[in-house]
């Protein structure tokens, strides 16, 4: 189980990713595989959040999961909190908003 803190994006539906100093982390692909526990995953206050298509786009979030690092796949989610987004907006470790 790892503490992963990023940008958690779901840009269309079915998407869900999640960008941190390490890599970009799938979480669901539309028509693949999707990692177990996604309904753990935390509720953005609509003021921390940025729509980017429609309903869909990011914000800051820190999620504990399992990853597989050799597939950059994330097998399992068993919670997580959001973050204000200036948290990942000032982490220079994170790639700016315009990347994702």
């Amino acid at each position: 189980m790892e503490n992963r803190c990023g940008w958690l994006a779901n840009p269309t539906p079915g998407n869900w990713w999640l960008t941190d100093k390490d890599a970009t982390w799938v979480l669901a692909a539309q028509g693949g595989a999707e990692a177990t526990g996604m309904d753990k995953l935390p509720d953005f206050n609509p003021k921390q959040y940025v729509k980017s298509n429609g309903n869909y786009g990011y914000g800051c979030a820190c999620v504990k999961l399992t990853t597989d690092p050799a597939t950059k796949t994330v097998k399992s989610v068993t919670g997580g909190k959001t973050l204000p987004l200036v948290t990942c907006r000032k982490d220079k470790s994170l790639p700016s908003e315009s990347k994702l």
